[in-house]
């Protein structure tokens, strides 16, 4: 029998919300007027710190969520969006998005979805 030596118990990691939207989805933003199609999702907060601290503190999301990232759309442009689970809603419109990175990942939009690509599916 060793003495002086204790078993370090696990640590228990944190919980991770269940991310609410899929790949090929069209959403919107909750508060901003742009939507878009999601052709990424992290399981909580995955970009630089920078980034982030840049969100104005009284609408900065929690990091302990789904992160999103879209080809999106507003008016004016069309841009990659990294959004919040929580500042994202489905969009009722469910009309295609007007991006030119979806041909090269999506397939046709059906109307409801697009369809990722075989060549990007893992």
């Amino acid at each position: 029998m060793q003495m002086g030596r204790t078993r370090a118990e696990p640590s228990a990691a944190p919980p991770v919300a269940h991310a609410r939207f899929g790949i090929g989805e069209v959403v919107r933003h909750r508060h901003f007027a742009f939507r878009g199609v999601i052709f990424d999702v992290d399981p909580v907060f995955a970009n630089s710190d920078e980034w982030y601290d840049a969100i104005p503190e009284a609408i900065r999301p929690p990091k302990d969520q789904p992160f999103y990232h879209l080809l999106a759309e507003n008016d004016d442009s069309n841009y990659v969006a990294y959004v919040s689970q929580g500042n994202l809603v489905a969009d009722d419109d469910a009309g295609p998005v007007d991006h030119p990175s979806i041909p090269g990942l999506f397939e046709a939009f059906d109307g409801a979805r697009y369809k990722l690509r075989p060549l990007h599916r893992h």
